[in-house]
């Protein structure tokens, strides 16, 4: 269970993401996905490990245009840059985790 944790949080994450780009629909599926944790078929942990390492390209493809906007208009742009490549490692780390709990429940069957 402690091993869902990051997925979680990184759902939460990406879903604030989505709603402050004004991307409601896709922030609701972000949440909707943690359902996904109650469901004890491999399909479900498939489609989340899809989702987060999806979630990953996203951070970084973001973290990418805003870091190409900021230098643009000569701003700074380490700190955001390290920030948003935090939270994509974080999601990474979290696709990874959850991929390790489904390996230990095969392994038990």
């Amino acid at each position: 269970m402690l091993r869902s944790i990051p997925a979680v949080l990184a759902l939460l994450l990406f879903a604030a993401h989505f709603y402050r780009d004004a991307s409601v629909l896709l922030a609701v599926v972000c949440v909707a996905a943690i359902g996904l944790m109650f469901v004890r078929r491999r399909w479900a942990v498939g489609t989340l490990k899809i989702g987060l390492a999806a979630g990953t390209v996203v951070w970084i493809v973001t973290a990418w245009r805003i870091a190409q906007q900021r230098m643009g208009v000569g701003m700074p742009y380490f700190r955001m840059l390290a920030i948003l490549g935090a939270v994509a490692a974080f999601t990474a780390f979290a696709a990874w985790a959850l991929g390790r709990t489904s390996d230990r429940k095969a392994s038990r069957s």
